[in-house]
């Protein structure tokens, strides 16, 4: 019986996660297919990063991600009962996962420059350099809007609806391994790998994605819209972008901008008030999270390789890790 039971539940997550690799697969044939068509057609699309970044984008997140969501359908899923959070709880979810969010940035930003020490030139971070090319408006429809909503159907409700009955934990684990992986690159690995473990977190006991699509939303505004508006309010983008390469130079530029030097340092304090605050709420609720066990969970020992060690798991999990390590010494 119980082989049985190994058996099916390996199915499965191999049905899944073969999804979610088709899925990509989607994805990424469109973005190429698109990339070829405008070099036989349309090349002067490619030379507006702008304009191409918006093609790629609605596409995917009109065509591509709805097929994918569509072969996510294919696997049976659970049903929970919706339940209501407070307004102050979300408020402490969102402290918390900005705080996580800033701290595994760091740690994904310090493993990409030793990486890049040793291989002799800079990993290369495409998402900060989309980000500061794109006007407001864009990043606000893109980042703030679109993304949220798209991904959190995909691997908070669809991931998680499909994976809670073997347990919270595997769930919460799933959804943020595979929201990780599916950045694409190491220093946004880090972070959304864990904001995903939170974000799924909230799900699981709420079973209402409307929480975290608001709480991806917020976390989207604060790194793609506020932070960029206050860098271009305090005038810094030739600070940041490495042009400065004198000690003249350099002061000359900080002298003659020391008004947007006092605006950004009153918005770097304020970052780093709700990181702290953030990790004094984690500490003070950590002894409170818990993750409920179901009659379906997998005996210890064999949950590992019943889960993950499956064609359709290994399918999406390697072919991500191999876009990473290219990225990562491209």
């Amino acid at each position: 019986m119980e082989t049985e039971t190994l058996k099916l539940t390996g199915k499965h997550f191999s049905k899944l996660g073969l999804m979610y690799f088709l899925g990509t697969l989607l994805i990424i044939g469109l973005q190429y297919g698109e990339y070829y068509f405008f070099c036989a057609f349309f090349p002067y699309v490619l030379e507006n990063q702008t304009i191409y970044f918006l093609i790629q984008m609605l596409s995917m997140y009109a065509i591509t991600m709805p097929l994918m969501g569509l072969l996510i359908r294919t696997v049976p899923a659970s049903t929970g009962e919706k339940k209501k959070m407070s307004f102050g709880k979300w408020i402490c979810a969102f402290l918390i996962a900005y705080a996580a969010m800033y701290l595994a940035n760091i740690v994904g930003n310090i493993i990409t420059a030793i990486i890049g020490s040793i291989k002799g030139s800079a990993v290369s971070n495409d998402i900060i350099s989309i980000a500061t090319s794109n006007s407001t408006f864009v990043n606000l429809i893109i980042m703030v809007i679109l993304a949220p909503i798209a991904e959190e159907l995909l691997f908070r409700k669809m991931l998680v609806d499909r994976t809670v009955k073997y347990g919270e934990g595997i769930a919460v684990f799933t959804s943020a391994l595979f929201f990780g992986l599916f950045h694409g690159n190491l220093n946004q690995f880090a972070y959304a790998f864990v904001i995903g473990g939170i974000f799924a977190y909230v799900y699981v006991k709420t079973r209402n994605v409307k929480y975290t699509i608001f709480l991806h939303m917020l976390i989207n505004f604060m790194g793609s819209v506020l932070s960029l508006g206050v860098i271009r309010l305090a005038h810094l983008e030739e600070l940041l972008s490495g042009t400065l390469t004198t000690n003249e130079e350099m002061m000359a530029y900080l002298m003659n901008n020391l008004t947007g030097l006092a605006i950004f340092m009153i918005y770097f304090l304020l970052i780093i008030a709700l990181v702290i605050t953030g990790i004094i709420l984690f500490a003070i609720n950590a002894r409170k999270i818990t993750f409920e066990k179901t009659e379906d969970t997998v005996p210890k020992g064999k949950r590992f390789i019943t889960y993950y060690i499956n064609i359709g798991m290994l399918a999406f999990i390697i072919f991500w890790i191999i876009r990473i390590i290219f990225q990562l010494f491209s």
